[in-house]
C-alpha cells in the first residue's frame, strides 16, 4: 500500500537524482534517501559514472550507523545487483541489515532487470516498487529509451514566429547568421538544454545558414557530440561548428565533402538517415539526441517517427513570409511557459497502438 510518507521521500529521491542530470551518463540518475522514524537521516544522489551510488552516499551520510538497522531506504531505481565500475549496491544494502527497501522502478537493463529485488527479497528484505513509478521511469527517459529500444531518446527543438515560420526567405547579401525569434533568457535556456544531451544534430543548411557553433557557452556543463547532417555534401569546413573544441562527425549522402574522413560517415541510401544516425549514436553509447534544425531535418524526424520530446518556441514576431515551421504528430503538449519574447510548449509523443 502506497503511503504519504512513501511519495514524500520518493520524490526527495527524485529531487536529489536531477541535480546531476547530464553528469551520469551513461549510468542513469539515482537520488537515495534512508528514513527512521519518519526522519531522513542520510541521503545521497550518483554524480558520475565510476563515482559512488546514490545508496552508498545515502549509507555514508549516516552517523550512526546502528541506525540502519531500523530504517527504511528509498531510491528511485532499483539497486544494482553487479560488479561494475564498484560493488553491487543490493549487497551493502544486505550488509548494513537495511529491513526495507522502497523502490520508484525496476531496472530494465540487462545487468540488473529484478536481480537486485530478488537478491534484497533472499535476504530477508521487505521490497515494495511503484512509487511515482512513470515519473521515476520519465527522469531516465534516456536510459530506459536506451535499454529498451535501441536507440538514444529524442528531443526535437525550434523556435518560430507567431505566424509558424523558422526563418525568413534570405536573399544573397544576408548575414550568415540566425534570425532571432526568442530572447536572451531563451537562449540560455537551450545552452543549458545542450549541456543535458549528449548528442546535437544540425543539417548543412542550417550550418550555411546560421553559421552554429551548437556548443555549451552561456551555461557550464559538458560538451555534447556535433552531428551535421548532410545530403549534399556541401559544407565549409572553416564553420564555426568545426572551429570549436569538441567531437563532431558529419553523414554525408556523397564522397563530395572537403572534410577529413575521420570525420565523415557515408550513408546508405537504402535507409533512412534518421535510422543510421540512431543506429551509430546507439552503437557508440550515446543515450540522448538534440535535434535543433532546420525545417528538413526535423521534418524528416517527425515524419520516420523517430522523436520522442519536441520543445517549440513561438515568437512573437511576424514573419509574414518564410520556411515554414514543422507540423508535430501524436503529441501530447506537457508544460507551457512563458518569456518576454515567446511561449515554449514542451510535447511527448504519444505512439498509436498497434492494432495488428
Amino acid at each position: 500500500m502506497v503511503e504519504s510518507n512513501d511519495i514524500k521521500y520518493m520524490r526527495r529521491c527524485l529531487e536529489l537524482a536531477v541535480k546531476a542530470v547530464g553528469l551520469t551518463y551513461p549510468n542513469p540518475m539515482v537520488g537515495a534517501v534512508i528514513v527512521h522514524n519518519e526522519k531522513i537521516i542520510g541521503e545521497g544522489y550518483h554524480l558520475k559514472a565510476g563515482g559512488p551510488h546514490a545508496e552508498v552516499i545515502a549509507v555514508n551520510a549516516v552517523r550512526d550507523k546502528s541506525l540502519l538497522k531500523d530504517s527504511t531506504l528509498y531510491v528511485n531505481l532499483e539497486p544494482c545487483s553487479h560488479f561494475g565500475k564498484t560493488p553491487p549496491c543490493a549487497d551493502l544494502i544486505i550488509s548494513c541489515s537495511i529491513p526495507e527497501v522502497v523502490i520508484g522502478t525496476v531496472d530494465t537493463s540487462n545487468k540488473v532487470a529484478g536481480k537486485g529485488i530478488a537478491k534484497l527479497i533472499k535476504a530477508g528484505c521487505i521490497v515494495r516498487t511503484g512509487i511515482l513509478e512513470e515519473e521515476c521511469r520519465f527522469l531516465n527517459r534516456r536510459f530506459f529509451t536506451s535499454v529498451e529500444k535501441g536507440r538514444p531518446y529524442i528531443i526535437l527543438k525550434w523556435a518560430q514566429s507567431a505566424d509558424g515560420f523558422l526563418d525568413i526567405l534570405r536573399k544573397k547579401d544576408h548575414k550568415t547568421e540566425p534570425e532571432w525569434i526568442t530572447g536572451n533568457p531563451e537562449r540560455v535556456l537551450v545552452h543549458k538544454w545542450r549541456s543535458c544531451e549528449q548528442s546535437i544534430l544540425v543539417g548543412a543548411g542550417t550550418v550555411r545558414a546560421d553559421n552554429p557553433k551548437l556548443n555549451v557557452r552561456e551555461w557550464s556543463g559538458p560538451q555534447p557530440l556535433r552531428i551535421v547532417l548532410s545530403r549534399s555534401g556541401l559544407i565549409d569546413n572553416k564553420s564555426a561548428v568545426f572551429g570549436t573544441n569538441g567531437t563532431f562527425v558529419v553523414f554525408i549522402g556523397n564522397d563530395h565533402c572537403d572534410l577529413p574522413d575521420e570525420m565523415k560517415i557515408r550513408l546508405d541510401e537504402k535507409r533512412t538517415a534518421a535510422e543510421q544516425i540512431l543506429q551509430y549514436l546507439h552503437s557508440i553509447g550515446i543515450q540522448s539526441l538534440f535535434v535543433e534544425g532546420g525545417a528538413e531535418v526535423l521534418g524528416h524526424f517527425i515524419n520516420t517517427g523517430y522523436w520522442d520530446e519536441a520543445r517549440v518556441f513561438t515568437g512573437n514576431l511576424q514573419f509574414g513570409d518564410g520556411i515554414k515551421a514543422p507540423e508535430l504528430k501524436n503529441e501530447k503538449q506537457k508544460e507551457r511557459f512563458l518569456y518576454g519574447n515567446s511561449v515554449l510548449n514542451r510535447y511527448l509523443r504519444e505512439v498509436p497502438i498497434d492494432t495488428k
